[in-house]
């Protein structure tokens, strides 16, 4: 795992942020969604919800403010993932965020984790996306097998770890490395 790369000299298109549970991963998704603007981007941030100040699940909300519910501490425990009942169903809608769209300039993907990847169809079109043009960047749990391993030994991706440190500064850094990545090769 490797910090906050400052050369921006790798020829990956896929951009993945890790980092310990409750870092700040999504809000640096979020800070660079606020500074692109939604129009061109695809995919997805994760919201908590709270109820009474304790979280009690989450949901998945587009770049056109569509929210859905995937995981809740009340919903039933066919799947979960620890306390969380999780909606494999929302999560299998959520995967149709991730179709390749020649109308994207970048899609931001939050996350690539425990819960995601229980949605066969999240899968699929993740690795769909991750063979396609457009620059992408995601998070990714810090810990796991399956998907989430096999993400982080491919070779288009650059792999940054998130820490309270340096949160603060990655959205501007991000953007900057997403302006690379639009930009066509030199002759």
């Amino acid at each position: 795992m490797t910090g906050m790369s400052e050369s921006f000299d790798t020829d990956g298109r896929v951009l993945l942020l890790t980092g310990a549970p409750g870092v700040g991963k999504t809000t640096v998704i979020r800070r660079v969604a606020e500074r692109l603007g939604s129009k061109g981007l695809r995919g997805f941030y994760t919201e908590e919800i709270r109820e009474d100040g304790e979280r009690r699940g989450f949901r998945l909300v587009d770049f056109d403010q569509r929210a859905r519910v995937v995981a809740h501490v009340g919903f039933p425990k066919t799947h979960a993932v620890g306390k969380y009942g999780v909606d494999v169903r929302a999560l299998d809608d959520a995967a149709r965020l991730l179709g390749p769209d020649s109308g994207a300039r970048a899609y931001l993907v939050d996350e690539i984790g425990k819960m995601e990847c229980l949605s066969d169809r999240f899968i699929t079109a993740m690795r769909a996306l991750l063979s396609y043009e457009a620059p992408i960047v995601a998070t990714v749990g810090a810990r796991g097998g399956g998907f989430i391993a096999e993400v982080k030994r491919m070779p288009e991706c650059e792999l940054w770890e998130v820490t309270t440190a340096n949160r603060n500064d990655l959205p501007a850094s991000i953007i900057t490395w997403l302006a690379r990545k639009s930009q066509p090769p030199a002759a």
